[in-house]
């Protein structure tokens, strides 16, 4: 796999390198799972087999927590993968089959018992010898009837999908020889999750066995994924859905907002909210990756110095090495710029506040670091933006974007110190409400007057602009017009530009088009319509204003 760094030689030389030298295999365990999983995503799950082999258990189940979990569309709930489960294994069984079975060994029982349930059905050992005994071979038949089926530690093992079956029947064989307690606890789990399903009763409404087991699984990884900073999916659709309530005032509250004060809680402070934990990506960066390293690895006040000075570069040399070589994502834009730097051309408001508090209070400036992690969070797991889910980086700028809009549409003139005082929880809140009522809402508005108007000569069409205009209008009622942005399609023969930027704007996170943001001035010829700006300023909703009041002229 070939990037703008490195490629594939590069990234097999670079692991052949840190395997081969002690001390870079050791750095390599002090590695977070949030890098390792960056280096997954960037260069695929077969090239980082040997890397992932030096690899502590408690690393793997860190990175499993990020890559085994896939939600159906932006915002909803993540489901256990099962599929990327046996793709583990594969990789993992191809590199050593010995070590995938201590692996699975030291592995959480639940989640390998869940894993392994939907790739096989295991017999009951006694039934099996019973069957054996009376010379009756229906369970053979009807694993044969099935496919593939083997015998493992006096089990019958039926495949319920030929995906990963060598991988599982090799590593559950070296799993009985070298564990055989794990082993025989895994397989009565998986005999459990094997069993048909009961005959219907009172109680046949209740979850199955099968269903608990997920639902028992996702609720340990959401835990877990709290206590680490993480925001689940259903308290951000909650709080962006909140978010979008409109209220008497438009002012900023100074109260802590419920949803993120358990947020904080659950990561086990108040006072110290934690950096952006769920952003995987965002803070990888050259001199990133070694901060965020070092910080994940307590060093004991009694170790020896100069150990700890050796480990420090050892993970600085293996985060280089993998940067070189393109295994790690790009560096991406700083969120607020430094003293040092100039001010960003956007978000110029939430710049100059941040700097003040920057400036005159360290713990006011933690505090909102902390709020803008959270709601990048948010963003990321709660939300989607031209219907897929917002990158780290994408979600970071949104959410300085959104508050940078909040502080614009201030009913009163706002002190130098505000954010000393206020966070930026409320202040998001605001401009989330403006985005949602004075852009969603209002573009699906316009977008309906202006369908009232038109009239095709191309029946065909004509029944589309019907169906839209009803289907827009039963979403616009209900609060969310985004919903219809299945039959958008229809405007594209109309104006392609206008039907491009409609659906920037008529979103869950409204944004801007290049044909929305040149509203006003010279109409463009071409644009990319995947490039967007985020909405974060005054003169952006005029040019938005701009370009609705245009809509009648462009449909027709």
């Amino acid at each position: 796999m070939s990037d703008a760094h490195g490629d594939g030689r590069d990234l097999r030389a670079v692991i052949a390198r840190v395997s081969e030298t002690p001390a870079l295999a050791r750095a390599i365990r002090e590695l977070p799972p949030a890098i390792l999983h960056g280096v997954i995503r960037k260069v695929g799950l077969e090239d980082c087999s040997e890397l992932l082999s030096l690899a502590t258990s408690e690393q793997l189940s860190a990175v499993f927590d990020l890559d085994l979990w896939r939600a159906e569309q932006p915002g909803s709930d993540e489901l256990f993968d099962a599929a990327r489960f046996g793709h583990w294994l594969e990789v993992l069984a191809d590199s050593d089959v010995a070590l995938a079975a201590q692996r699975l060994a030291e592995m959480d029982v639940d989640l390998v018992i869940a894993g392994l349930a939907s790739h096989i059905a295991v017999f009951d050992p006694v039934v099996f010898g019973a069957a054996a005994d009376q010379g009756d071979d229906e369970i053979r038949a009807a694993a044969r009837e099935r496919g593939s089926h083997c015998e493992v530690g006096g089990y019958l093992v039926v495949a319920r999908q030929t995906e990963s079956w060598d991988a599982i029947v090799a590593v559950l064989l070296a799993l009985d020889e070298t564990h055989p307690g794990r082993f025989h606890r895994v397989m009565r789990g998986c005999r459990r999750l094997s069993n048909s399903k009961p005959e219907a009763d009172g109680f046949h409404d209740l979850l199955g066995d099968a269903e608990q087991a997920r639902f028992d699984l996702a609720l340990g990884r959401e835990g877990r994924r709290e206590r680490q900073g993480y925001v689940t999916p259903a308290q951000a659709r909650a709080f962006l859905e909140e978010s979008r309530a409109p209220r008497a005032s438009t002012d900023v509250s100074s109260r802590v907002h419920p949803i993120f004060a358990a947020y904080l809680e659950a990561a086990g402070t108040r006072d110290e909210p934690p950096g952006n934990r769920g952003d995987d990506e965002s803070s990888l960066n050259r001199r990133g990756h070694l901060q965020v390293a070092l910080e994940s690895k307590s060093i004991s006040e009694s170790a020896d110095q100069t150990t700890a000075d050796e480990s420090a570069s050892a993970v600085a040399t293996v985060l280089d090495l993998l940067v070189d070589a393109g295994a790690l994502p790009e560096r991406p834009k700083a969120l607020l710029a430094k003293p040092d730097e100039a001010p960003p051309l956007h978000r110029a408001r939430l710049h100059a506040h941040m700097q003040f508090v920057r400036d005159h209070d360290d713990d006011a400036c933690a505090r909102r670091t902390g709020e803008l992690a959270f709601l990048a969070n948010v963003l990321m797991v709660g939300c989607s933006v031209q219907a897929r889910p917002l990158s780290p980086h994408e979600a970071s700028d949104g959410a300085a974007a959104v508050c940078n809009l909040g502080l614009e549409h201030s009913p009163t003139a706002l002190p130098d110190d505000f954010l000393v005082d206020h966070d930026l929880v409320s202040v998001f809140q605001a401009g989330w409400r403006v985005l949602h009522h004075e852009v969603c809402m209002c573009a699906a508005e316009q977008l309906l007057g202006a369908l009232a108007t038109v009239h095709c000569s191309d029946r065909e069409i004509q029944i589309l602009l019907y169906g839209l205009q009803q289907t827009l209008t039963r979403h616009w009622r209900a609060g969310a017009p985004w919903r219809a942005r299945d039959g958008f399609d229809v405007l594209s023969t109309l104006d392609m530009p206008a039907w491009a930027a409609l659906l920037g704007l008529i979103d869950e996170f409204p944004v801007m088009l290049p044909n929305v943001s040149a509203a006003g001035r010279a109409k463009l010829l071409s644009f990319n319509p995947s490039t967007f700006e985020f909405i974060s300023e005054n003169a952006d909703m005029t040019a938005v204003r701009t370009f609705l009041r245009s809509l009648p002229e462009l449909l027709t």
